[in-house]
């Protein structure tokens, strides 16, 4: 099987060679001072639709038009919906993409941009894949997989390519898992061109069923799946995906969705570069010690920058909040004027900054005359909200950190 992945890689190649992005490959020196190892980003967030989905739904869907074929259906919530809407737009196909019903409406937006026609169904991917299934059969389309069929996987190895070419002495790869399509590509293509590569998948503690499968050497299915990172969620992975990580994926690890948050906030901070949940997973792994990659040359694959923005922002502010940069001290005050003035000209003495006031007097808990106030506020570190309480106690006010 590898041996006919290669060769629909090599072909994979050319075939999109005018189509899609040969995306960046970015040193980063505060990745690398972070981890002492040395990390290269490849910027997959940066193609076409925005994730690498659109090489291996282009790749199979070409194939499929040159057999005759008008009209594929496809299930998903993401990216890989976006990269089957736009390929059929490219190869004048018809596209049917079946969403489950809570798909966010930009993600809903974004596929209908591209000429899909979106079918709105079930609660889950599962739900909604069986209809895909329906669909595909009753209207006689053909249905395109997210991974499970080596074509998909060929069309996601040209990014192992794409590493090689561009960092030829690479140590380690790390990649993104959900089916495991992206990362049966990956590292088909490296082992076959530089075989003492270390490729490492990635996966998220709430949805772990392709590590626990491929730990277990067997399909793993898990029922309770949550995690933020929800382009790599699936309760298990593909037959054809398991057989070959098996051969040519050296290991699989486990971040949580705290590790994925602060990996997406250093992307945008310090890397200028935005990452959906699951495009930060190999970040994460470095970053939290997952995988030790001091003194090697490290590429985690960021896979994909489509990311609902009420989750970035909330993703931001939390990370915000844990890395002592935001910081919400409260307090109870008399409810008369002047009163809060006290406590903001003292915020003001230090030069910090008030992103949030909340005056709470219908509090049943509170005595009669009094105001619970909370304030969130930008601080240069922890230690200036330990100053700021104690200079409010030495005013006579009672504040605390919270």
């Amino acid at each position: 099987m590898l041996d006919e992945l290669n060769i629909k890689i090599r072909d994979a190649r050319e075939v999109l060679k005018n189509i899609v992005h040969h995306t960046p490959l970015q040193h980063s020196r505060t990745l690398s001072d972070l981890t002492k190892g040395e990390i290269y980003l490849k910027l997959e967030n940066l193609q076409k639709t925005g994730a690498f989905k659109v090489r291996g739904a282009y790749y199979k869907m070409q194939k499929l038009a040159r057999s005759g074929v008008k009209s594929v259906v496809a299930a998903s919530s993401g990216n890989h919906a976006q990269g089957v809407a736009f390929s059929a737009a490219s190869l004048n196909m018809k596209a049917t993409i079946v969403m489950p019903r809570h798909t966010p409406f930009y993600k809903v937006n974004a596929t209908k941009s591209y000429g899909a026609e979106v079918v709105l169904h079930g609660d889950t991917y599962d739900d909604a894949y069986q209809k895909a299934l329906e669909i595909a059969q009753q209207t006689n389309a053909e249905f395109v997989h997210p991974f499970n069929d080596l074509d998909i996987m060929a069309g996601q190895g040209t990014i192992g390519v794409e590493i090689f070419e561009d960092l030829s002495d690479v140590e380690v790869v790390l990649v993104p898992v959900g089916g495991g399509g992206l990362i049966s590509g990956i590292a088909t293509a490296l082992k076959k061109l530089k075989p003492d590569a270390k490729v490492i998948g990635v996966q998220p503690k709430g949805a772990p069923a392709t590590y626990l499968s491929f730990q277990e050497k067997r399909i793993v299915e898990t029922h309770e799946v949550s995690s933020i990172a929800d382009g790599v969620i699936v309760k298990k992975p593909g037959d054809l995906t398991l057989k070959i990580m098996e051969e040519v994926v050296d290991d699989m690890v486990l971040v949580d969705d705290r590790e994925i948050a602060r990996a997406m906030f250093l992307l945008l901070e310090r890397v200028k570069t935005v990452a959906e949940p699951a495009g930060a997973l190999g970040v994460a792994a470095v970053i939290s010690g997952a995988v030790d990659v001091s003194g090697k040359k490290t590429v985690p694959v960021v896979s994909g920058g489509n990311v609902d923005p009420t989750l970035l922002i909330r993703v931001l502010g939390q990370v915000l909040y844990v890395e002592g940069r935001q910081v919400r001290i409260q307090g109870i005050l008399p409810d008369k004027p002047g009163q809060l003035k006290k406590v903001i000209d003292a915020v003001a003495e230090l030069g910090l900054n008030i992103v949030e006031i909340q005056h709470e007097r219908l509090n049943p808990l509170l005595t009669p005359g009094m105001a619970l106030v909370t304030l969130g506020l930008e601080v240069p570190s922890k230690e200036y909200a330990d100053i700021l309480v104690l200079r409010l106690k030495q005013m006579g006010l009672d504040f605390r950190v919270v």
